[in-house]
């Protein structure tokens, strides 16, 4: 055995605890964790009030932020996706431990004044790099939401309306997620088996908009978005709160607070690319559900009339019929290997980088198959980790994420905090004699978190503050979603997509019909409304959730502009990490779309480029086609 290989072996069998961290090779480690964190505040809180005003003030804020996050960060992601109880449950009891410091840092007058000498002084302001001027002021922005500067009265009314927000926010998304129930003997007898049945009840826990049978998606329908007084009554509290919060802060509405610092600036200006947006839908939008109201005529002409449950179902049969789309002709090219593989020769061609998996040590992964990856630049080295928690399991969230577990920074002896984050996925596991194989949909959302690391992978931001995705949420999705047009392109594909068996490529006209079926009835998708009580993403998104559509709009100019022409483009991907990508939060959003489209685009841009974007390429698909 050789001198390497016996390390690699030692090491594995080395217990160094969740991702590496010593203390947490136990549950009882949060704790100790946790105050190892809060003594390093204390410390840390000290030596800034002592330091004269300068860039040394910012500097020891963002340790202070880091020595929280640390623990904070990695708490959040172990409370829900660990499978040992014990793990979950002293994870959750770290976070409202952290929580409650940060609390009491944002009421901290002597901090907040520390700051605040610095960010009085124009001289000394504008000695500061852009970078660090901007992470002050953020970190004063945090203060300010928090109401440290005003009076006594009302900086204790600002923070019960901060703990009243996240109690309610923690109440109402579990409401978001707790299922339904009903008298078994009100349901048909022919379409009980569909549903989970708790003695004399019907358990319904989603909408199941693929069924098809409409009774059973008219069921689903009624019964899980059936109004609840006491999610409603948790969402009116929410939304009164925010508002005054706001208000008592300064702002004239939440929205207004929300929207500080994003590529969309203010709240008027989400409206007018919304109203724009819909007024250029508007037609197609209509032709969209005239279309599926003749799929559901054709199917079903004695109850042809379209009712609320039906576009999903009907819209996707449409896709079905006219392309030929059948997720289990794809998947056999789609092994998770060979996706990426793929994945990390794009990253090679583009940026230089390569994915290498790495065997962790004993203790460092909460599940015997999460995958840990380094991620290595030809010239730089190492650049981080990324810990693939990819596959279901019992308890386990359904849903695809990114988490930073910690954030990059330039660290005070000129050492490099290297980021970890995690991808968390929910493919099948492999049998014995096949690989887990991807559909269409798997692949691009494997593809999409994939951007989420390399943003956080790439940044090489000075504080960890503003490190990768710590950015506006406009502007957090367009690495992301420029990710699925990578994804989308035949010449990408091509270069993985092989048949696990046969070793056949993928045929280009499947990949031509998969495109151009996302675009039938995709006008009328954009068009669809949340239903509130069940909609999880007005807690973390609030006032945000036009960002998609945004960062979607960013993303397919970057991708017009840059990579259409060729997507392995050399040049245009280094510029897309110098202009992008390494700067994470620390510059403003806007002048990094500006810096890397060479242009500032306006709100029209960004309505044209959505819409242009779902017309059909009848000519490609035809020729695609002979």
């Amino acid at each position: 055995m050789s001198g390497l290989v016996l390390g690699c072996w030692l090491n594995w069998w080395k217990s160094r605890g969740l991702f590496g961290v010593p203390e947490l090779s136990a549950p009882e480690g949060f704790r100790v964790a946790q105050e190892k964190a809060l003594r390093k505040t204390e410390q840390l809180v000290r030596r800034v009030c002592a330091t004269p005003p300068g860039p040394q003030t910012v500097l020891i804020f963002d340790e202070l932020s880091d020595s929280l996050c640390r623990v904070a960060d990695l708490a959040d992601f172990v409370k829900i996706a660990h499978p040992e109880v014990a793990f979950r449950e002293a994870a959750e009891e770290a976070c409202r431990s952290i929580g409650t410091m940060v609390e009491k840092l944002n009421t901290n007058v002597e901090l907040y004044q520390s700051l605040q000498r610095l960010l009085a002084d124009k001289k000394l302001v504008d000695s500061l790099d852009p970078e660090t001027r901007r992470v002050a002021e953020l970190f004063m922005f945090d203060f300010e939401i928090s109401g440290i500067h005003l009076d006594q009265e009302k900086r204790k009314r600002a923070v019960d309306l901060n703990v009243k927000i996240l109690d309610l926010s923690s109440a109402f998304l579990m409401g978001t997620h707790f299922p339904n129930t009903i008298g078994k003997h009100l349901l048909p007898e022919r379409i009980r088996h569909h549903f989970e049945l708790a003695g004399d009840h019907v358990v319904v826990d989603s909408l199941r908009a693929e069924a098809p049978d409409d009774l059973v998606r008219e069921a689903a329908y009624k019964i899980f978005l059936y109004p609840n007084a006491g999610q409603l009554k948790r969402l009116e509290e929410l939304l009164s709160s925010r508002d005054l919060l706001a208000k008592l802060v300064g702002y004239p509405t939440y929205s207004h607070r929300a929207l500080q610092g994003t590529i969309a600036q203010s709240p008027e200006t989400v409206m007018e690319f919304l109203e724009k947006l819909s007024d250029k839908l508007s037609e197609r939008t209509m032709k969209d559900f005239e279309m599926i109201r003749g799929m559901k005529m054709k199917l079903n002409p004695q109850n042809s009339e379209l009712m609320p449950w039906d576009p999903p179902y009907y819209s996707g049969l449409i896709r079905a019929e006219r392309f030929n789309i059948e997720p289990s002709l794809y998947c056999p090219f789609f092994s998770l290997g060979a996706c990426m593989e793929g994945l990390s020769l794009l990253f090679n061609r583009l940026l230089g980088v390569s994915l290498y998996g790495e065997q962790p040590a004993k203790g460092e992964v909460w599940s015997e198959d999460v995958r840990k990856l380094a991620v290595v630049h030809e010239s730089e080295g190492l650049l981080g980790y990324i810990y693939c928690d990819f596959f279901q399991r019992a308890d386990k969230p359904h849903q695809d994420c990114h988490f930073t577990i910690r954030g990059g920074r330039l660290k005070e002896d000129g050492d490099y905090q290297l980021p970890v984050v995690v991808l968390m996925l929910n493919l099948p596991q492999s049998s014995r004699n096949l690989p887990t194989l991807l559909t269409p949909g798997m692949m691009e959302n494997l593809f999409h978190e994939m951007g989420h690391a390399m943003h956080s992978m790439l940044g090489r931001t000075r504080y960890q503050h503003v490190t990768g995705t710590r950015c506006p949420t406009d502007f957090a999705e367009v690495p992301s979603i420029l990710m699925e047009y990578f994804a989308n392109d035949y010449r990408v594909v091509h270069q993985f997509a092989r048949h696990y068996q046969t070793g056949q490529s993928l045929p280009r006209n499947m990949v031509s019909r998969l495109c151009e079926s996302k675009k039938v009835c995709a006008a009328a998708d954009m068009q669809l409304q949340a239903w509130q009580l069940r909609f999880s993403h007005l807690v973390g998104y609030g006032a945000k959730y036009y960002s998609y559509l945004m960062s979607r709009a960013v993303a397919s100019m970057v991708w017009r502009e840059c990579f259409r022409q060729d997507p392995f483009n050399r040049a245009a991907g280094e510029r897309y990490r110098r202009e992008m990508l390494a700067h994470g939060g620390g510059r403003e959003p806007m002048l990094m779309v500006q810096g890397m489209l060479q242009k500032c685009p306006s709100i029209d841009d960004f309505v044209n480029t959505l819409v242009s974007d779902l017309d059909l390429d009848f000519e490609t698909f035809l020729m695609d086609s002979t």
